[in-house]
């Protein structure tokens, strides 16, 4: 009988990088993006858009005699424009549904509903629309149901506002919004998404400085960036990945490096044209970033410029970059090209 000596493997390391607990409280915020998508409907849709507000269903008639709602532009079969629509009944027939047992924000219903693909009387293919049921005992494949209209239709499918089960359909009452006139129809769509947003470190005390009054920015450590200072911060450099290893605190005033004159109005726009949005640079920082410069005329705003952040009244201060208001000329000589050309 042998007996081995050999030494036991030593376990692997982990693969789970510690990470060191941050320095500085970590901010989180809820974050709500959200804008209108304006869609042009096309000849074919604007006329399924146009019944929906007569409180009609229209879908297109194909080459091999099926009919598909809503319409579709060109025919399944052999790619041709659409050129006739035919009107259906505003009852069909379940082919198949789900169970929303939960309804989200800007669904059809406020309660628990079921999502059904339905085939209309005189369509051959379905329709995808809520059907109001009390519970999934309710609907069954088979089943049939008929549109229930809201009063006031703008032209999106939503103006059926749900199907109710029942043989016979309720007339559309009269559409009581205010819809432009004309044969192509423009629908807005609103787009929105939230999330809850967590700020870096690094943000978190920029953002902190800003509730505060003061500038912060960060220095980077090594490597192509070395001992650059960028405002915003960074937790690391874009050029190689070089982290950040110092907070700097910065004045109020800088340069304009490069600049546009705003001549054109859009929506949600706060100031009136012409104003200048500008790259300031601010003293002691290698890269700039974006703001307003206002306070003197438009066509006086120049290169090398030297501006001064003008803040927000105290109490109006939040944890964002709009507490400054915008930038000012300070009346001091421009700064000379050669002292900012690296940082266009």
């Amino acid at each position: 009988m042998s007996i081995s000596t050999t030494a036991p493997r030593p376990a692997p390391a982990s693969p789970v990088a510690e990470v060191p607990a941050p320095q500085s409280p970590i901010l989180t915020a809820p974050l709500k993006n959200s804008f209108d998508y304006t869609r042009s409907l096309g000849p074919v849709l604007s006329q399924f858009a146009l019944a929906l507000r007569d409180g009609r269903i229209v879908g297109s008639k194909n080459s091999d005699g099926t009919v598909s709602v809503p319409p579709v532009e060109f025919d399944p079969r052999g790619g041709a424009p659409t050129t006739e629509l035919v009107e259906v009944a505003a009852t069909g027939t379940v082919v198949t549904w789900s169970w929303q047992p939960e309804p989200l924000e800007a669904q059809p219903l406020d309660k628990p509903f079921a999502w059904a693909l339905i085939k209309l009387d005189g369509a051959d293919t379905a329709t995808l629309h809520a059907v109001a049921v009390e519970s999934p005992a309710d609907i069954a494949t088979g089943l049939r149901v008929h549109a229930v209209w809201r009063p006031a239709r703008i032209g999106r499918i939503d103006d059926i506002a749900y199907f109710a089960p029942g043989e016979t359909a309720e007339a559309a009452p009269p559409n009581e919004a205010e819809n432009p006139d004309g044969d192509l129809v423009v629908i807005p769509t609103p787009i929105t998404t939230e999330i809850s947003h967590s700020a870096t470190e690094e943000e978190s005390w920029y953002l902190e400085g800003l509730k505060n009054g003061k500038l912060y920015g960060s220095r980077v450590g090594t490597g192509v960036d070395a001992g650059r200072v960028y405002f915003p911060p960074r937790k690391v450099s874009p050029a190689d990945g070089a982290e950040s290893i110092e907070r700097v605190e910065l004045g109020n005033t800088g340069i304009v490096t490069t600049f546009c004159i705003v001549n054109v109005p859009f929506q949600g726009q706060r100031i009136k044209p012409p104003y200048v949005a500008a790259y300031v640079l601010l003293d002691g920082t290698d890269i700039p970033f974006l703001h307003l410069i206002l306070d003197c005329e438009a066509e006086d705003v120049r290169m090398g410029m030297r501006v001064k952040a003008v803040w927000l009244p105290e109490a109006e201060w939040e944890y964002s970059i709009g507490n400054i208001s915008h930038f000012a000329p300070t009346g001091e000589p421009d700064a000379d090209y050669e002292t900012y050309r690296d940082q266009l």
